[in-house]
């Protein structure tokens, strides 16, 4: 059986994607805390979304949109820390799942990278609760990467 090569180190760690994300969106802290980005690998990040209540909508939940936000931005750690800073790399489509109500805590999004073309890039998201091992949302996303 043929082996599948391995993804490619990542171009960027989680302090440099960190640091440009801080540069290109600092409006993501206004207003409490946002995102944070708990580490990348080949081809993956990992992101916590700080629990604040500017995040719930009626009934005490985390709110859809509050989840959109963070699987978006995972998506984009992810290609980010592959490709290197490229702020114009923008979101082309994106799906979700929300499945069950999450907890009134952190979320942690799980974002995977299926393909990493020129042009496009395709993953899917996985969000929990933190310390939950219930999925509470999975989405699934496109990118457009700009020519070099």
């Amino acid at each position: 059986m043929p082996s599948t090569p391995a993804s490619p180190a990542p171009m960027m760690d989680r302090a440099a994607v960190s640091a440009f994300l801080d540069e290109v969106f600092p409006q993501i802290h206004h207003g409490g805390p946002g995102p944070v980005v708990e580490s990348v690998g080949p081809m993956t990040a990992t992101m916590r979304l700080p629990y604040h209540e500017r995040h719930l909508r009626p009934g005490g939940t985390i709110s859809g949109p509050a989840m959109m936000g963070l699987a978006d931005v995972a998506l984009y750690v992810a290609i980010l820390a592959q490709i290197g800073p490229v702020a114009l790399a923008v979101t082309t489509n994106l799906s979700f799942n929300f499945m069950r109500k999450p907890a009134q805590r952190d979320l942690l999004a799980e974002a995977r990278l299926l393909k990493l073309g020129r042009s496009l890039a395709v993953g899917e998201v996985l969000i929990r609760s933190l310390d939950q091992e219930e999925l509470v949302c999975h989405a699934t996303g496109t990118y457009a990467i700009p020519p070099k």
